[in-house]
């Protein structure tokens, strides 16, 4: 039964964007929301059966959308990463690849009960970890940049490696019967690589010469880029079947360490459709699922992924790392991690159905053992993966706090924060001098230019929950937010204003323009020469830890009205900075920074204790912590 394509289409790529969104608000892995979602509309209602209802379109749609997702993949490898990672990678993209590969096809042909063609390829498909899982694993498990560049280029070299030695071990099954000697074999395998190297290599050094030399104009870029994949997909795919993908990886990686000019909006592009992409293509190979196939599934299947879970990825990657420059805990965790993805379930999803027509019964299994694998992987590496990077110590606390701009001012508050608060807080500023105080204060300070490449990939931006922009030049505030916006939420980036509200709307000529400022921090009465004058005028930082007994409102009336609240610690320590437009109400147990004129010493507790008599009801007396403590010695 067909249905309605523009339904179809409709339905997939909404349930793809839906399922995006829910995992983001419950932190859930997305793949895992893909694939239940996929069951759901596929499977078990059958409102879509993409095979079907695509008819020969369904192959190369899916095909073309790998290439974009492969390639937005490539972009995101850079040299440095390789370098810092370099012995490691290299034996997991070589040594570990063909352990994965001969253990992954023994068990497939020994547990699993597959006949050695459909084992092998199996085996083959099963090299892939696919960057489009790891990439948002490493975001949610915040690891160091070391153990991350493992996963990351292990998941996007392996991707196009593993598709190609699934497609010669096809091709060598299929198409020739298994008759071709093995040096035909090794043939294909370098015209398909020599092919990839020279149509990708080429194409973007041809597209990276035509942006730094203004032949392509800003608007036309993004769109150029994507035509160019496409087009360098199915030229290298004329010359050696799917040798398109390893090109289309190769072309990224070679766009991706060309340093071009305003390349990140670009980047950001590509991930916007990548995104829409890796949704809607997951969506539709998990519809495609057969109920029948599905049912087929017995203890084989269990005991196959139960194995290439617990001993043939720990095996490999203990064997394939013997002698390398890695640590223990970093082995242990590679041994459990890794989740496929995208580019096995459509390899598998491509393969299955051709290898069935050419005789292999066996490949019937193909695609829903891939996706077992898929579910499995995703789902047990989705939810341990934090909790054993925290117990390896390969995690990086998410509780920082980024001050780009170095001040009397912000040197206090790093100062109030890090030391009293035991925040994790890092102050940035380009210039020595200005860094004089915050270094004699013991602050932690980086010595050089935000923007820059350099000093950005060396930051464990990880470990950065909020950012505050706070420099003497409104412009340059701007730029560091929205470069932040980013990589962290934008309610998670904030600016330091110039000018006063309805100043700002008399200086419309000098004040940038909203849209592309962060979050105005703190107050209406909060900007950059105002908080310089409160803190030549012996203003101090102070902390209010919120009770049952002293709420937010008590707070509240006992605060001077020209006091100006900074922020609140939640639970974790991590702080959020107020905003005048959005206001933050704190909780019990919460602690409320704010800034406000010294006290005198015998005042200190006075609002406290004005607040506890208000709460007396008979003989009852709540309790109430101590007076507010000044985050600053006087």
């Amino acid at each position: 039964m067909t249905h309605d394509l523009l339904n179809v289409l409709v339905l997939v790529v909404s349930l793809g964007v839906i399922a995006q969104w829910v995992a983001w608000r419950l932190r859930l892995p997305a793949i895992v929301l893909f694939l239940i979602a996929g069951v759901i509309v596929g499977p078990v209602f059958g409102w879509v059966r993409p095979s079907v209802d695509l008819g020969d379109v369904y192959r190369p749609v899916v095909s073309l959308c790998v290439a974009v997702i492969l390639f937005e993949g490539g972009l995101t490898l850079r040299l440095h990463e390789f370098k810092e990672a370099a012995s490691g990678v290299k034996r997991l993209v070589s040594i570990g690849a063909i352990f994965a590969f001969g253990l992954g096809s023994l068990a497939a042909k020994g547990i699993g009960d597959l006949d050695w063609p459909v084992a092998l390829v199996f085996g083959a498909i099963m090299v892939v970890t696919g960057p489009t899982v790891i990439i948002p694993l490493l975001r949610q498990a915040r690891l160091n940049r070391r153990t991350a560049s493992y996963l990351k280029w292990e998941g996007i070299i392996n991707d196009p490696i593993g598709a190609l030695a699934a497609v010669l071990i096809f091709q060598f099954f299929v198409y020739s019967g298994g008759g071709d000697p093995l040096d035909s074999v090794l043939i294909s395998l370098g015209i398909g690589s020599v092919a990839a190297v020279l149509i990708g290599g080429g194409a973007a050094l041809l597209i990276g010469w035509a942006f730094r030399n203004a032949y392509v104009p800003e608007y036309l870029k993004a769109p150029v880029m994507l035509a160019g994949v496409l087009v360098v997909f199915a030229a290298s795919n004329m010359v050696q079947h799917e040798a398109g993908l390893l090109a289309v990886t190769l072309m990224g990686m070679v766009l991706g360490n060309l340093e071009l000019p305003n390349f990140e909006e670009m980047r950001r592009f590509k991930e916007y459709i990548t995104i829409l992409l890796v949704s809607s293509v997951f969506v539709l190979l998990t519809a495609d699922l057969d109920p029948v196939t599905i049912s087929h599934l017995d203890w084989h299947a269990i005991a196959l992924v139960a194995s290439m879970l617990i001993i043939v990825r720990p095996l490999a990657i203990l064997l394939a790392t013997i002698g390398a420059d890695m640590k223990w805990n970093e082995r242990l965790l590679l041994s459990w991690i890794a989740p496929r993805g995208i580019v096995a379930a459509a390899v598998a999803g491509l393969f299955g159905p051709e290898m069935l027509d050419a005789g292999y019964e066996d490949a019937e299994l193909l695609l829903p053992l891939v996706f077992a694998m898929v579910l499995s992987t995703v789902t047990l590496h989705g939810f341990t993966i934090s909790w054993l990077a925290k117990r390896l110590d390969l995690a990086t606390p998410d509780d920082g706090v980024l001050i780009v701009g170095a001040s009397p001012w912000t040197t206090e508050l790093a100062e109030s924060l890090s030391k009293e608060l035991n925040l994790s807080v890092l102050l940035v500023d380009s210039s020595w001098h200005r860094l004089r105080e915050a270094r004699l204060a013991g602050v932690n300070v980086i010595y050089g230019e935000i923007l820059s490449d350099e000093l950005q990939l060396s930051l464990q931006l990880n470990g950065v929950n909020v950012v505050l922009a706070a420099t003497s030049n409104d412009a340059y505030n701007a730029l560091v937010c929205r470069n932040f916006a980013g990589r962290l939420e934008h309610d998670r980036v904030f600016q330091l204003p110039m000018y006063a509200p309805d100043e700002g709307n008399r200086q419309k000529s000098k004040a940038v323009a909203r849209p592309f400022t962060g979050i105005p921090a703190f107050a209406d009465n909060a900007q950059y020469e105002e908080l310089w004058r409160r803190h030549f005028q012996n203003w101090k930082f102070y902390k209010t830890k919120i009770t049952d007994a002293f709420t937010y409102d008590d707070f509240l009336a006992d605060l001077p009205d020209e006091s100006i609240c900074i922020g609140v610690v939640r639970e974790g320590k991590r702080l959020t900075f107020h905003a005048p437009h959005a206001p933050i109400k704190p909780k019990a147990g919460e602690t409320v920074v704010y800034y406000a004129p010294k006290k005198p010493g015998a005042a200190e507790s006075e609002a406290r204790s004005r607040a506890e008599e208000r709460k007396q009801t008979g003989n009852d007396v709540l309790s109430a912590d101590p007076a507010d403590d000044a985050l600053t010695s006087s």
